[in-house]
């Protein structure tokens, strides 16, 4: 009998740690998205960012294709506020950009070729309508 119970025991506690890993493969997602920047420097700097949000489990930033992956605990955390923390550092991202200030504080290296945004494609000075 007790050797029944140890087997039931046993059984118990593994399905409880399956349960487990379950819920948190249920909550670990993996994204990529484009992430603006040049250099060596520039990936040390966008997945520190990107890592210093709580509930980011990796970030791997790819100067090449300039995409990022990351994966995240999307139960702690939105895929927003790692592009937010991203662009505080000085980076655009596909949906955020970067103050102008704090790009222009960029080592040289890292000022990569900012994309165009609405907000230029709306400036109407120098002509007239």
């Amino acid at each position: 009998m007790k050797k029944i119970m140890k087997s039931i025991l046993a059984a118990a506690i593994l399905l409880a740690g399956f349960g487990n890993i379950q819920a948190q493969n249920e909550t670990s997602k993996t994204e990529e998205f484009k992430v603006y920047g040049n250099c060596g420097m520039c990936e040390k700097r966008i997945e520190k960012a990107a890592k210093s949000i709580d509930g980011v489990e990796s970030a791997d930033w790819d100067k090449e294709t300039k995409m990022i992956e990351v994966t995240y605990n999307s139960a702690k955390v939105e895929m927003m506020d790692i592009q937010k923390a991203i662009a505080k550092v000085g980076h655009d991202t596909e949906k955020l950009e970067a103050e102008d200030t704090v790009y222009s504080d960029l080592p040289d290296c890292c000022q990569y070729e900012r994309k165009k945004t609405m907000k230029d494609m709306h400036d109407h000075d120098g002509h007239k309508h």
